[in-house]
């Protein structure tokens, strides 16, 4: 079977792999004080153009999700996130675990907007009885989307206008980031981003690496004291240096945008068979992954040879899925895929 269920099937970047090889009897000090992580660190803020962002890595994205989230609020606040928003539905409540609600709003295509922002902060403080209901202190959005969607430049700035009107940090979760970057029509880049989050992390897991997110803080308050939020949240790996070698990797030759680059443009090459056959796309994605909605003969004939992830039944005869790509999509694979596609 040739499994297209998600993007973190196979397990690193040969380049990464290698790297990991050679370092392997260094002697470094532990908890991501060494001097490959230094380095690291060093390659991410060249990247963000920006030399005052606090850089850490953790091993996954729910810990980089739930320790940040911790770490900023106060016992009493909640975070905003789209109804489709991970930590409102595939996190198993994980940031409710620590005691700080998922307040959702509706999705548009996996987005929420700066309106909804907005009107949500303006309704909660006109009710009189608001000091009893958690108030947003956060906004919480992917990018790219649970949908695969990108937010655009001018959304994102939208959003943090908003943000500042009411006070509330922006945190992007980045754990697919590399293939929203690299994504046809994107117009966020990674030190526009950096400059419109207060803390939004790098995501590698899902991206090349074996295990590892590289969270980056802007926010001065947020900085302070982080580390032992991720001791707390048991998201301090002792060998820490084995982020750091594969960041570093990932960030010297501009390696980590190859590869986001490459799966997002297997992913649309997919997309344009799949929509040419006439199926129907469910939404507008043009990164990694892509999700659509066939007869249940021809999922079944194409689930003879691939593996995919079913969403739903939308109808009777119907199945809804993804389609997910990855770093290690190679060209035979997705024209394979196609030429079935064009079989059906």
């Amino acid at each position: 079977m040739i499994r297209f269920e998600c993007d973190y099937t196979e397990g690193a970047h040969p380049a990464l792999m290698q790297r990991l090889l050679e370092t392997n009897m260094e002697q470094c000090c532990g908890y991501g004080l060494d001097p490959h992580c230094d380095n690291a660190r060093a390659l991410i803020r060249k990247a963000c153009e920006n030399d005052a962002l606090d850089v850490h890595f953790l091993p996954g994205g729910t810990q980089a999700n739930v320790t940040v989230i911790a770490a900023a609020l106060r016992s009493h606040q909640g975070v905003l996130s789209a109804d489709t928003g991970h930590i409102a539905v595939h996190e198993a409540g994980a940031v409710e675990h620590t005691g700080h609600k998922v307040l959702t709003v509706p999705n548009t295509d996996g987005k929420i907007s700066a309106a909804q922002i907005d009107t949500y902060c303006a309704e909660y403080y006109a009710d009189d009885t608001h000091d009893y209901i958690v108030p947003p202190a956060m906004v919480y959005i992917s990018f790219p989307t649970e949908t695969g969607t990108l937010y655009t430049d001018a959304e994102l700035t939208a959003i943090r206008t908003v943000c500042d009107r009411w006070d509330l940090l922006l945190f992007v979760d980045g754990a697919r980031l590399g293939y929203g970057i690299g994504a046809p029509g994107n117009d966020v880049t990674l030190p526009r981003l950096a400059a419109l989050a207060d803390v939004f992390y790098i995501g590698g897991t899902k991206v090349g690496a074996l295990f590892g997110e590289a969270v980056c803080i802007r926010s001065e308050a947020l900085k302070k004291d982080f580390r032992y939020h991720m001791k707390q949240n048991l998201s301090i790996l002792a060998k820490g240096r084995l982020m750091g070698v594969q960041f570093e990797t990932l960030f010297e030759n501009g390696l980590y945008f190859e590869l986001g680059k490459k799966a997002s443009a297997q992913a649309v090459r997919i997309r344009e068979a799949l929509a040419g056959k006439g199926f129907t796309p469910l939404g507008s994605s043009m990164t990694n992954q892509q999700f659509f909605e066939m007869p249940d003969e021809a999922f079944a004939k194409l689930a003879e040879t691939y593996v995919f992830s079913v969403m739903r039944k939308p109808g009777p005869g119907r199945t809804a899925f993804r389609v997910c790509t990855s770093w290690a999509t190679a060209d035979e694979t997705v024209d394979a895929l196609i030429a079935d596609i064009n079989a059906l």
